[in-house]
């Protein structure tokens, strides 16, 4: 095994990249996706969750998340309580240690950093369980793919840990590029990669503008709110859902047509939906940005991920771009273009 191989002081590096999702989010929820099917059409960028592991030999465990400046340093060879403290690394390693992949390792120190901070609406999270897991599967050569990978960061994050969300952001940190993905009962998923024109793929790029809104919040809330709602078969939250659903095929056809304004209607429409979903998904200061984008140029618009603040997603004409984004930063947000990206999870040895 690799783990046994690993001199103490050698490191593998991983980063898997956060995401933006255009249309159907929320219908990767359960019980939704159970019932009627769910269906996504998202993409990853130049925003990454890192992780970095280092062979020790000492029988500690160092987890150490630079951008929350916390570090924890525990038994190694032992489960670690996972309801407070460093929760994702711990669950982690409380996995990879139960499945028995790190019986022959003598301690490890963990490093994590993200280039947005959790709760930003891009998938951070789960893209950082992605991130960690990887670079353990390399660490200890663990027999498992892509989809593998995926399903067992949506295993150790929505039931072990038991943080609410779906599906989409695993799989699309796994995965990267552009993809239409699909959420069937008994917990089946299809990545459908499109094969997008190069030229409808750097318009849309161009067209593309990101802004925090200055507010991290915990999904956890609105997501819950959302999965009662469902649980308690709630009609405006289950047609909001199936429009959400109908949005994301439709914008799909869109995009692979090179269709944008057609694409940008439907994201209006589907931020419309999602609006209706839970009372908590906008507020006063996600209106006022949206509709000091909306006034500068931009044809459309949304919160991006659970809502309620993090990141919010405009879409202008290039020759508008500009100004979109300094009336967005004089309005007190903090607007950047962003890249597209085609790459999933990456995983390498320090030289």
């Amino acid at each position: 095994m690799r783990n046994a191989e690993l001199a103490a002081g050698a490191t593998i590096r991983s980063r898997a990249p956060l995401r933006l999702g255009f249309g159907g989010g929320g219908t990767d929820l359960s019980p939704f996706c159970d019932w009627q099917g769910g269906a996504v059409l998202n993409c990853t960028i130049d925003r990454y969750a890192y992780c970095y592991v280092t062979a020790r030999d000492d029988m500690k465990l160092v987890l150490d998340a630079r951008d929350r400046g916390v570090v924890e340093s525990h038994a190694f060879g032992a489960p670690i309580e996972s309801a407070r403290g460093l929760r994702l690394h711990r669950g982690i390693y409380n996995r990879f240690l139960q499945d028995g992949f790190l019986s022959r390792s003598r301690g490890l120190t963990i490093v994590t950093t993200t280039d947005a901070l959790a709760g930003s609406g891009l998938g951070t999270s789960s893209a950082l369980v992605v991130a960690i897991c990887e670079a353990l599967r390399e660490y200890t050569e663990a027999p498992f793919g892509r989809y593998e990978l995926a399903h067992l960061a949506f295993e150790i994050e929505r039931r072990q840990l038991r943080l609410a969300g779906g599906k989409q952001d695993q799989y699309s940190a796994a995965f990267g590029g552009v993809n239409f993905i699909e959420f069937l009962e008994q917990d089946r998923v299809i990545v459908n990669p499109l094969r997008v024109h190069r030229n409808i793929l750097l318009e849309l790029e161009s067209s593309l503008v990101i802004c925090f809104t200055g507010l991290s919040r915990e999904s956890d809330a609105i997501i819950q709110a959302q999965i009662s709602r469902l649980n308690s078969k709630d009609e405006e939250v289950i047609a909001a859902m199936i429009s959400l659903k109908e949005a994301a095929f439709e914008m799909k056809a869109a995009l692979l047509a090179g269709d944008l304004f057609t694409f940008g209607d439907m994201l209006n429409r589907s931020w419309r939906s999602k609006k209706s979903t839970a009372a908590t998904i906008s507020n006063d200061r996600v209106e006022g940005l949206l509709q000091v984008g909306l006034a500068a140029g931009a044809y459309a618009c949304k919160a991006s991920g659970a809502g309620g603040g993090g990141f919010l997603m405009f879409m202008t004409e290039p020759e508008r771009k500009s100004a979109v984004m300094r009336a967005l930063n004089s309005a007190g947000g903090e607007a950047t273009p962003v890249r597209l990206t085609g790459d999933g999870v990456e995983v390498w040895t320090r030289p």
